[in-house]
């Protein structure tokens, strides 16, 4: 009889930590285990799956981007799961949906008929940046609530940089969710205490807000079918950028709007002209990028107001996602004075 092989979701809202904590985890995995990794984007432009590394055999990654699992990618999240299991054999799978994700559908399907003999579900885990919970723009985010409601375990991540008022507020907040966690604990730069995955996740936790993406989920899955009838994952890089002449993609979905560049990895970028542009764009929920720069390639984050930046691994080419809470036509402004912040136009 085939071994079931254990499966955890982690989730989180926009800029929680999700990716930084699940390559903590994979650097503290047992030697010799093999971990594939299943991580949606909301965006169309590959960010989060650069930050692994492709040359670790016993890592595998893949990516479902243009949309969330829960609605517009939903036709196709099962089909490709079952191949990735398939193809991969691994001895855990971590699923990192997007942080606009709901996780009530992708719960469903992994403990339904069709996940029920490949999988052995166990803790949800949720990462939670404190200072959201007081957050006006998530106080009526049923997302956000719900990713906290149906998790086993919380962690409080970021808190290195939250007040301890803060923190202790969004706990005690977390505490009066019904049914109670089996764990809420706290943590900085998503350092994930490993045994938390392997708590028991068979109490069913039913939704608040059950019926939030129903409609959009049909809607969006109607929509997919129509432009993608072989239900294929989108290509992103359908064309090549051209020195100066980006690839731009913007996307929409949940009342929320993105855009997306692949640059040439001949254009060369100014990192402090860059810092300086992104870190000060209004309004930002979330922003991810990768930089060709005079002195190095460089991983750009923001998260809200906060801007980080470390060096990276991924050397192919430049690119850009970005998350904005309303809908805007200034994406090709925006671009040209990206491409001012190169050194070589």
């Amino acid at each position: 009889m085939q071994t079931k092989i254990p499966a955890n979701l982690i989730t989180g809202f926009l800029g929680s930590g999700k990716t930084t904590a699940i390559r903590a985890l994979l650097e503290g995995r047992p030697s010799g285990e093999r971990w594939s990794i299943l991580i949606n984007e909301f965006g169309t432009v590959s960010i989060d799956q650069t930050e692994f590394d492709d040359g670790d055999a016993e890592i595998k990654v893949q990516e479902l981007s243009g949309g969330c699992m829960c609605c517009t990618m939903s036709m196709i999240m099962e089909p490709l799961l079952a191949r990735f299991l398939h193809q991969t054999q691994p001895d855990r799978l971590i699923i990192e949906p997007s942080g606009l994700g709901h996780p009530a559908m992708l719960l469903d399907k992994l403990r339904g008929s069709g996940f029920r003999q490949l999988v052995d579900l166990r803790a949800t885990v949720c990462l939670v940046d404190p200072q959201n919970f007081k957050n006006p723009l998530l106080a009526d985010s049923a997302v956000f609530h719900d990713q906290i409601q149906m998790a086993d375990v919380v962690a409080l991540n970021w808190t290195d940089r939250r007040s301890r008022e803060t923190i202790d507020g969004c706990r005690a907040w977390i505490e009066q969710f019904d049914p109670p966690k089996l764990l809420v604990t706290e943590t900085s730069f998503g350092r994930l205490d490993r045994r938390c995955l392997d708590h028991d996740a068979t109490l069913v936790r039913p939704p608040r807000f059950g019926d939030a993406h129903t409609s959009q989920r049909r809607e969006a899955a109607d929509r997919h079918a129509r432009s993608h009838p072989h239900h294929e994952p989108l290509t992103p890089m359908e064309r090549s950028p051209q020195p100066g002449k980006p690839v731009r993609f913007e996307s929409a979905g949940q009342d929320q709007w993105a855009c997306g560049w692949v640059f040439s990895p001949e254009d060369i970028f100014d990192r402090d002209a860059l810092l300086d542009l992104l870190g000060y764009l209004r309004p930002v929920l979330r922003l991810k990028g990768i930089f060709h720069c005079e002195d190095d390639w460089w991983n750009i984050q923001r998260a809200g107001n906060e801007t980080s930046f470390r060096p990276s691994v991924y050397r192919r080419d430049s690119r850009l996602e970005i998350i904005i809470p309303h809908k805007t036509s200034g994406w090709p402004e925006l671009e040209t004075k990206l491409l001012a912040c190169r050194t070589q136009p």
